[in-house]
């Protein structure tokens, strides 16, 4: 069964409500599946309205062309 987990909740910026709310779910797709990170966006503050599921496997890469292309914008 599916649990899942929050991690963190951060303020969504631009936004007056807005929260990136990340998560772990365990066993997302079905028994027996690795678990993955979820990043939600509720632009209320409670309601998620997008969600993204990262493997943990593929983590570290997101995180390097994130940081990336944040560095660039501040350029």
């Amino acid at each position: 069964m599916s649990t899942t987990t929050e991690i963190a909740t951060l303020q969504l910026s631009g936004t007056k409500k807005g929260k990136i709310i990340i998560s772990n779910i365990t066993e997302p797709y079905g028994k027996e599946t690795s678990d993955v990170v979820s990043i939600g966006i509720a632009l209320n503050g409670k309601d998620i309205e997008w969600k993204s599921h990262i493997p943990y496997g593929s983590l570290d890469e997101v995180i390097e062309v994130l940081q990336k292309v944040s560095q660039e914008k501040k350029a």
